[in-house]
C-alpha cells in the first residue's frame, strides 16, 4: 500500500538508533542530510529516533546510527542486544542502513578492549574490532568502486577486520589509515549496510552515499527511483557547486 505523506509527498521513515548516546563530531548531521535530500526528490521524510527503553518504531525504510564514548557503547549494549533479532531481520530485508564508528563497531561481532573484556555485538556485520593504545585521528580520503571517493575524518583507538562475509566500503585509503593499520580499507558492507568510521559528518561531503540510502528505500517501498534534486539555489550556487568545493576543501585538508 502507497502511504501517502504532506501535500501527497509519499512517506520514508529515517530511523537514528540512539542519539542520546551515540551522537559524536557531527553525526547528527547525517539524519539533517537525509531529511533534506529526501524533501527535494519529493517525498516525506518522517524522522525518528530511538533509545534504550523505547519501543521500536515499525517499518522502518533507512537506519543510522553514530559514533560515542565508549560509555555510551555500554550504555547501549544491552538495549542494543535485546534489539538484535529486529535488526538482523531488517538487515536481510535489505533495508538500508548507515553505521558509523562506535555502531559500526556493535554491528560486528565484539569490540575487545585493551583490556581483553569483550563487548559483545550483534553481528550484522562479519567484523571484528580490537582496541590499541593508537589512536587513528584525523582527515580521511578513500576510493570505492561504488561511492568514488569517500572523504571523512576518522577518530577512533578500536581498530576493525573484516571477515569473509563482508566488502570493504572503501576498498584503498589514500590519506588516513581506515579499519586498521595492517590493511588498505575502509568501513564494511553487506547487503545494504553501510560501516564507517568516518565522522564529519559523512553524508554532506558524500552525497553518493546519501543517494545510495534514499533510492534504496524508495525503490523497495514505491518500485520507484529518485529522478531529479530539486535542491535550490544557494547565493546563486547550486547544491552539487556548493558539494564539490566541500569535498575539494575536505580532501586537500591536512592529515
Amino acid at each position: 500500500m502507497t502511504v501517502q505523506g504532506t501535500a501527497d509527498r509519499k512517506e520514508i521513515r529515517v530511523l537514528q538508533l540512539y542519539p542520546r548516546d551515540m551522537n559524536i563530531y557531527g553525526d547528527y548531521g547525517n539524519a539533517l542530510v537525509l531529511k533534506r535530500r529526501l524533501e527535494w526528490y519529493g517525498y516525506h521524510p518522517v524522522m525518528l529516533t530511538y533509545d534504550p527503553g523505547d519501543e521500536f518504531p515499525t517499518d522502518p525504510d533507512i537506519l543510522i546510527g553514530g559514533g560515542g564514548q565508549d560509555s555510551g557503547q555500554d550504555k547501549i549494549q544491552a538495549d542494543l542486544l535485546g534489539i538484535a533479532e529486529k535488526l538482523r531481520g531488517l538487515a536481510e530485508q535489505e533495508v538500508p542502513m548507515l553505521m558509523i564508528c562506535g555502531l559500526y563497531q556493535l554491528f560486528g561481532h565484539f569490540f575487545e578492549t585493551r583490556e581483553g573484556f569483550r563487548i559483545q555485538g550483534i553481528g550484522v556485520l562479519d567484523v571484528e574490532t580490537y582496541g590499541t593504545d593508537n589512536r587513528l585521528i584525523g582527515n580521511v580520503v578513500s576510493e570505492s568502486e561504488q561511492f568514488g571517493q569517500i572523504i571523512g575524518y576518522e577518530n577512533h583507538s578500536g581498530q576493525t577486520y573484516l571477515g569473509s562475509g563482508v566488502e570493504p566500503l572503501a576498498a584503498r585509503v589514500t590519506t588516513g589509515e581506515g579499519n586498521n593499520q595492517n590493511d588498505d580499507g575502509e568501513g564494511a558492507r553487506y547487503k545494504n549496510v553501510l560501516g564507517s568510521y568516518l565522522h564529519g559528518s559523512l553524508l554532506p561531503k558524500n552525497p553518493a552515499i546519501a543517494d545510495f540510502l534514499i533510492d534504496t528505500a524508495v525503490h523497495q517501498k514505491f518500485g520507484e527511483r529518485i529522478t531529479a534534486l530539486q535542491a535550490p539555489e544557494t547565493a546563486g550556487m547550486t547544491l552539487k557547486n556548493l558539494t564539490d568545493q566541500a569535498r575539494v576543501t575536505a580532501a586537500t585538508r591536512p592529515r
